[in-house]
């Protein structure tokens, strides 16, 4: 069949791209091989995130006597955190095949391969598009180390299909997913040891952000090797070195959070003349590839590795091919850590400003001078730092660790697209008591 528009991955970015193709008046095909919503709405975002508010929720119980409440028999049922989990799940992919429905999009399950003269193979039968959009997303990535195929150890996928809390966990990799798990088992009471290569966690973000987290994150009773690689997973064991010696640690469920690879293998992609390595496929700013007609968004690019960035790619492909000029600008991308305290960010930091050439001013501020902040969290330290460059006075970055960051973060992110200058966003108004107050009062510490 022909068709305008076709796409090939349902997650973030292929639904999207889709719908919005589709409200344009494009003939749309739609090709997932599993199932609608990707690896965000059903192996990772979504599930992990429901998982999290569960062990939060427990945790606040469990030490809510500062604010007046006492809870006798508190327990936490994982199965039922579970099957909450589940229906959030269901919920999320039946609205997502409502709106294909609505949208008059032709859903189809299968395995899709390229074929050239911009042609897809699904199921035996073959379809042909005026335009592709390639967006196949990432799995775990799968590191050498010896026993890793052992069934107690597992990836962000496998994690969440147990059902029942291990009596000691180990993860390792301390960036955003493995510290996400680590948050929440441990809230609930589960020992939990990160072991991390590197000389902190999320070594992506502001230096003084991750040192932030992970004191935090000790707090809850998670515990954290820096500077150490894991050199076998035995029965019951993980061996790392920290540098100098081999040492043992004993826990019965291994999470390996050592990040994702694109998925890029049969897919056609090497048939085709398509430009691609294992890191991802070539594309400039507006999602085109090499090929005429074939466009790609999303993890498969090798770039950003977020939900909310695959889509916002999916909406450039579609915008360029319907008319309208657009383009992906990262440096304005929000990034959250949902762990507890959550971190947030956009822009650059200092450091990444200067690398540029760029003269900076910066100031930071604790949350804890903020009256909402200190209300909702007695127990936890934040901060929030602000990035301008020196000249202008014009927002580069906004990196804040606390309660509440993943819902603030957007207002940086619009200022930072918008590209205000410090004396504009002093006129901008904030309502009292908020926490987000902070991004207005941080520049106080610029001045």
């Amino acid at each position: 069949m022909k068709y305008d528009f076709a796409v090939i991955g349902a997650g973030p970015a292929g639904y999207v791209a889709a719908k919005k193709a589709a409200g344009a008046g494009l003939k749309t095909l739609l090709v997932e091989k599993k199932k609608l919503g990707g690896v965000c709405l059903n192996e990772g975002c979504v599930p992990s995130k429901t998982l999290l508010q569960a062990a939060k929720t427990y945790h606040h119980a469990k030490h809510g006597s500062v604010f007046g409440v006492n809870v006798e028999g508190l327990s936490f049922d994982f199965p039922k955190a579970h099957s909450h989990k589940n229906g959030v799940m269901d919920k999320m992919r039946d609205g997502i095949a409502g709106l294909m429905k609505k949208y008059k999009v032709d859903v189809v399950e299968g395995e899709a391969v390229l074929q050239p003269n911009r042609k897809i193979v699904v199921n035996g039968e073959e379809h042909e598009a005026d335009n592709i959009l390639i967006c196949t997303g990432s799995s775990p990535a799968v590191p050498p180390i010896p026993g890793i195929d052992q069934e107690h150890v597992v990836d962000s996928t496998g994690i969440l299909n147990r059902e029942s809390l291990p009596k000691r966990l180990i993860v390792v990799g301390g960036g955003v997913i493995g510290c996400e798990f680590a948050c929440m088992y441990a809230s609930v009471d589960v020992p939990v040891t990160v072991l991390e290569a590197m000389p902190e966690i999320c070594p992506n973000l502001d230096s003084e952000i991750s040192a932030t987290l992970r004191k935090e994150l000790e707090k809850k009773g998670v515990e954290f090797k820096l500077e150490s690689k894991v050199e076998e997973i035995g029965k019951s064991t993980v061996t790392y070195n920290d540098g100098s010696n081999s040492q043992e640690i004993e826990g019965d469920l291994v999470l390996v959070a050592t990040g994702r690879r694109p998925n890029v293998s049969g897919l056609g992609f090497e048939e085709i003349g398509l430009e691609f390595s294992p890191r991802g496929i070539k594309s400039d700013d507006r999602g085109a590839t090499n090929l005429p007609g074939v466009w790609v968004a999303g993890d498969v690019t090798g770039q950003a590795w977020l939900a909310h960035a695959a889509s916002r790619m999916g909406e450039v492909v579609v915008n360029n091919i319907t008319g309208r000029t657009d383009r992906m600008r990262f440096d304005a991308m929000p990034a959250v850590v949902y762990t507890s305290p959550e971190v947030a960010v956009v822009g650059l930091t200092k450091e990444e400003a200067e690398e540029r050439g760029i003269k900076t001013r910066s100031g930071r501020i604790p949350m804890a001078i903020n009256a909402r902040y200190i209300a909702e969290n007695p127990d936890e330290s934040g901060l929030c730092k602000v990035v301008l460059e020196k000249d202008t006075n014009r927002l580069l970055g906004v990196h804040m660790v606390g309660g509440a960051c993943s819902e603030m973060i957007f207002g940086a992110t619009a200022m930072l697209e918008t590209e205000l200058r410090e004396e504009e966003i002093e006129e901008i108004v904030f309502p009292h008591p908020t926490t987000s107050e902070i991004i207005k009062d941080v520049f106080m510490a610029v001045r």
